[in-house]
């Protein structure tokens, strides 16, 4: 009976993986079932049992404790690689507030809140794009190497480090960079073309800027979306890349490194 011994070990790790799921770009979309997700986990689980060192551990109270930490580990890691990937979405706001787009919202089938009209569309691509380039695998990857860094048996997380909440800043600072970058060829144009209107009133004060600047600004606005594309997904894959070293760097700060 071997493998009672090794049934606490095999709970972390699902704890671990489900709680990645929880909030892991594409897997944690609202209409993935949750059985799926959970199924999923145990099979990930039951397969990482016989690749990492899995000490034997008893179920008492430091038990439920390395269960706490295993679950804000999976969240945590999770949650910084979607942060990033959610530049896509505050790229998408931006446009819109030039664009007008702003006032029409659709709901994210991801979150269930409301989501800018353009963001969705790109962050839609954004998905498409991470699955043709086997993003999704890396992210599996990084569930698996997660245990390199920071071991089953560590009891605690070092969250009274600096580098941890000096890390969520510069992870915070750079998703609204690459969201601004994404934005910067759009808003430029658009605010040339608000640049032409203030010029157009003054000459003309009959003329309406508010009945002919929505119009033309989405006239000009998709055509330059559709420009934009190549250098969106170029500025895309560099998303991913920092997203996957966001991970790692968070790990090594769990990890004490």
């Amino acid at each position: 009976m071997e493998w009672i011994n090794q049934f606490p070990a095999f709970l972390l790790i699902f704890v671990r993986v489900l709680a990645f799921f929880t909030t892991m770009p594409i897997f944690a979309y609202r209409n993935v079932p949750n059985t799926f997700k959970i199924g999923l986990a145990v099979f990930m689980a039951f397969t990482m049992m016989f690749t990492v060192d899995v000490p034997e551990l008893a179920i008492n109270a430091e038990f439920f404790l390395l269960v706490i930490k295993e679950a804000l580990v999976g969240l945590l890691v999770g949650l910084v690689a979607s942060m990033l990937i959610y530049a896509v979405q505050v790229a998408g706001m931006f446009i819109d507030i030039l664009m007008g787009f702003l006032v029409a919202n659709v709901i994210d089938p991801q979150t269930g809140a409301q989501s800018p009209l353009t963001g969705g569309f790109l962050y839609a691509f954004t998905m498409l794009f991470l699955l043709a380039v086997d993003g999704h695998h890396l992210l599996l990857d990084g569930v698996y190497y997660s245990y390199e860094f920071v071991p089953l048996e560590q009891l605690f997380l070092p969250f009274g480090n600096g580098s941890i909440a000096y890390f969520a800043l510069t992870t915070f600072t750079t998703m609204f960079i690459i969201a601004f970058q994404m934005a910067f060829p759009i808003i430029g144009c658009l605010f040339l073309v608000d640049v032409a209107l203030g010029m157009m009133s003054r000459a003309v004060p009959q003329m309406n800027v508010f009945v002919v600047g929505l119009p033309l600004k989405i006239f000009l606005g998709l055509p330059l979306l559709a420009i934009m594309l190549p250098g969106f997904f170029s500025l895309v894959s560099y998303t991913f890349e920092e997203a996957g070293t966001a991970m790692r760097t968070l790990l090594e700060l769990f990890g004490g490194a």
